[in-house]
């Protein structure tokens, strides 16, 4: 009989360290190109005098992934951590890096979003503040979780995945038919599998808005089928590949294969729907069909073409790469605000689209990573985030 320690040694898996980082980081490039797509008056804070597809290519091609890419890494990482840590201790775990950072670090970061909100409204009104819009009182079905519904949803997906677990998870055979069926989605055929169940969920989703791809759970906490689709079979496919990790090797063998997919796929979608955005609800006809599916098939291609390359090229150890995987969670939960503050700022003034998305993308970074160095990587916030307190700058992280 195999027996296992208690708490055996932490292994880092600075591959997928790495591209857990570049899902997080990959939010900013989404984030902040927003304000010059066109059209996006429509939907974002400010829509800047300079528009371009470009900017709608920035957003387009991460948004199709890097949601799909985070859960898929942190079900596999869920899963280390409950086997090293026990259950009970993987809870507390998660309660002090998931759940506590959700519940202390929303209201704030709200508050700093509808301050931009206002600075926004009262420059467009030549100084003067337009009457507050009147919004619903809050409810389990009007909760604005804004950028941090990943938090809530990554809660859920423990919920279920402990429950499984507890239920379903002592039965051999059930073990033996999970196993069988990722060796199956593992393989090559693997992001077409998983793209049908997706593709399904979002031609039924009501009002589906095709550009947008998935819809993010962030403004309820009922999160949508296709939401629960697209995140949840990614966690739950994390979380199972973790008991055989070295079919990992397959996509770091085949990431050109999955990585032509990717990009085949892109552009098959990008010809059918265009550059910029169309804000019209989608129909359930055969075109949007085939479109969902190839919307779903990109999306996986790219997370299995992209965890291929990190395992690949990334796997070394690098004191930058740790650092600014450390610094990713931070980052990507106090970035919103500050995005939307340098959009603003930058609808003042009259500069090619790609200077001012250039500035607005380096300056929060470069705030973020400072305010991370000196305010949060040593502090209990870090300690919440990281799971410990670490020293400052990158000698720390050899």
């Amino acid at each position: 009989m195999q027996t296992t320690l208690a708490h055996p040694p932490r292994e880092r898996l600075h591959g997928l360290d790495a591209v857990r980082g570049i899902a997080l980081l990959l939010g900013l490039v989404v984030h902040a190109s927003m304000a010059w797509i066109p059209g996006a008056q429509y939907f974002w804070v400010v829509s800047d005098a300079s528009p371009s597809a470009l900017a709608g290519l920035l957003f387009y091609v991460p948004h199709m992934f890097r949601m799909l890419l985070f859960f898929l890494v942190a079900g596999l990482f869920a899963r280390m951590a409950c086997e090293r840590l026990g259950t009970m201790a993987f809870l507390r775990d998660r309660m002090r890096r998931i759940a506590i950072p959700l519940a202390s670090l929303w209201f704030p970061m709200l508050m700093a979003i509808v301050a931009v909100l206002a600075w926004n409204a009262w420059l467009v009104n030549d100084g003067n503040m337009p009457p507050a819009p009147k919004t619903p009182p809050l409810s389990p079905s009007n909760f604005p979780l804004t950028h941090l519904w990943f938090l809530y949803v990554l809660l859920l997906c423990y919920i279920a995945a402990l429950a499984l677990r507890a239920t379903l998870g002592r039965s051999a055979m059930v073990l033996r038919a999970a196993d069988t069926g990722v060796r199956l989605l593992a393989s090559p055929i693997g992001p077409l599998l998983l793209a049908l169940p997706l593709g399904a969920a979002l031609v039924t989703h009501a009002k589906w808005h095709t550009w947008f791809g998935v819809p993010t759970p962030d403004q309820s906490l009922y999160p949508s089928l296709a939401a629960c689709v697209a995140f949840g079979s990614a966690f739950g496919f994390g979380w199972l590949l973790q008991r055989q990790q070295d079919l990992l090797q397959r996509w770091a063998a085949h990431w050109r294969l999955h990585l032509s997919v990717a990009v085949l796929a892109t552009v098959g979608c990008l010809l059918q729907i265009g550059l910029a955005p169309k804000l019209v609800p989608a129909t359930q006809d055969a075109a949007t069909i085939a479109y969902a599916i190839g919307y779903a098939l990109a999306g996986w291609s790219w997370t299995f073409a992209i965890v291929g390359l990190g395992l690949r090229f990334l796997s070394g150890h690098s004191p930058v790469r740790r650092y600014l995987a450390d610094a990713s969670y931070w980052i990507y939960i106090a970035h919103l605000p500050l995005v939307m503050a340098l959009q603003v700022a930058m609808s003042r003034v009259a500069w090619p689209w790609f200077v001012e998305f250039a500035l607005v993308l380096a300056t929060t970074l470069g705030v973020l990573l400072l305010s991370y160095d000196l305010m949060v990587r040593n502090s209990f916030i870090g300690g919440w985030l990281n799971g410990r307190r670490k020293p400052r700058g990158l000698e720390a992280a050899r």
